[in-house]
């Protein structure tokens, strides 16, 4: 868990109304996007639609002076294109949400037909912190007519769930990674759900973290295990089956997990923050390219019959040991988390995902410059071998360098291609390791 846990506590909760439930949602930061314009947000709104993505989540951050026009650009082209959104009130970017401000925005926002809400008509609303303005929360719903939903992962399920005697309709946990070297598991899922009872939960899914930023209002320069973690995370909410699911996250380039396209005017933070520009050509689309299916799977229950079948594949730009490790560990032991080299949490290999009907005649081949490699497939979808679903695998670096190209063919036909990322090196880019990834 990425977060330090208060001690449980018993309390009565009263338990709200019934929830839209079965939508999948992605984590937007407002603070990243105040040089967008119309056409960009079109350009979003339209590839997380084509994703199946039902809502952004939209970060905001008290008194961040370019929120009012990025909102109003996002509401207005959101509306115009069918698409929904909603709030999520950041208290720890800089500092605690005044409750009328709050108020104010779920008011003036929430007239807006793009905004998201519950099926009986309630106003979706979140958090990333804030539990010590939890007792703001009952004014706040019954004044905006709301349901909320926040992340007060700080404090743990049991705490976070029993705050201001139960305020809450639901939890979000951000505990999206791993701890370790090792694949992440659900236990910390099944602890909000059993904490929350009947009350609605939001799972979260990432595919990636790194970050290695220094500026006068905060340092931060570790990574978690990102190996398998998008296809493995997906896998596991058809176990726990939650009533949300949100995508950590569109544009968080700071900490490299985003899903959404890399634009060079969100990445002014890295002019003045970064001692390497770990984003820049570091393209994630490849991580949209199964969500439709995901999502559908998720929401029916069942793995759709009909969908075109696909390639997609990940891997770092250079070997974890071809230059110095920058600082970055593996882990953050403010997180109460034994730090390790980082170089024991990722591996040098690229990895590989096919969208298949079944595997049967299929082959994988995995060119890196002018070495070909035939890969195979070590996981399987949850039915089994020769069904519908994601096939994974990967294939070591093997001191190859150049364009990487995974095909995947059926009887000697190419069925698709995953190409176009940046190039693997031999050596790395800059004096330091990006452990960043492409997902092509």
């Amino acid at each position: 868990m990425k977060f330090l846990f208060a001690l449980a506590i018993s309390v009565s909760v009263v338990l709200p109304s019934v929830q839209a439930a079965k939508e999948v949602f992605a984590h937007v930061i407002v603070g990243n996007v105040r040089s967008l314009d119309n056409a960009d947000w079109e350009d979003n709104i339209k590839l997380a639609q084509e994703a199946k993505i039902d809502a952004f989540v939209l970060n905001i951050a008290q008194g961040d002076e370019g929120n009012e026009a990025s909102l109003q650009t996002i509401f207005q082209v959101a509306e115009s294109l069918n698409f929904k959104l909603f709030f999520s009130f950041d208290y720890k970017a800089l500092g605690a949400w005044p409750k009328e401000d709050v108020i104010d925005h779920i008011t003036r926002f929430g007239a807006s037909p793009a905004y998201f809400k519950t099926d009986d008509d309630k106003l979706f609303v979140s958090t990333f912190e804030g539990p010590d303005n939890a007792g703001d929360w009952a004014d706040i719903k019954a004044t905006t007519n709301s349901f909320f939903v926040p992340d007060w992962s700080s404090q743990g399920p049991v705490v976070a769930a029993g705050l201001a005697d139960g305020v809450a309709d639901g939890l979000f946990s951000f505990d999206a990674w791993p701890n370790g070297d090792t694949n992440i598991t659900i236990k910390s899922d099944l602890e909000y759900q059993d904490a929350l009872g009947d009350r609605a939960y939001m799972m979260a899914i990432s595919p990636w973290f790194y970050t290695n930023l220094d500026n006068p209002d905060f340092t931060k320069n570790w990574l978690w295990r990102g190996d398998e973690l998008w296809d493995t995370r997906w896998a596991q909410v058809m176990e726990v089956n939650p009533d949300f699911v949100e995508i950590l996250t569109w544009n968080d380039y700071g900490e490299s997990h985003y899903i959404g396209p890399v634009r060079e005017k969100e990445l002014g933070l890295f002019d003045t923050s970064a001692p390497i520009p770990y984003v820049e050509n570091m393209s994630h689309d490849g991580w949209r390219k199964f969500l439709p299916f995901y999502i559908e799977q998720y929401k029916t229950g069942a793995a759709p019959t009909e969908f075109e079948e696909r390639v997609a594949a990940y891997y770092r730009t250079a070997p974890a040991l071809a230059c110095p490790d920058g600082g970055t560990t593996g882990n953050n032991a403010d997180f109460n988390e034994v730090e390790q080299p980082p170089q024991d949490f990722n591996e040098d290999a690229v990895f590989y995902g096919a969208l298949l009907t079944s595997d049967e005649g299929v082959t994988v081949t995995v060119k890196i410059g002018e070495n070909e490699q035939t890969g195979t497939f070590t996981t399987f979808p949850a039915s089994g071998a020769g069904t519908a679903g994601v096939y994974r695998g990967s294939v070591p670096f093997g001191g190859n360098s150049g364009d990487v190209v995974v095909t995947v063919s059926r009887d000697g036909q190419v069925v698709a291609t995953a190409e176009g990322g940046k190039p693997l090196g031999a050596t790395c880019e800059f004096d330091i390791q990006n452990w960043n990834a492409v997902a092509v």
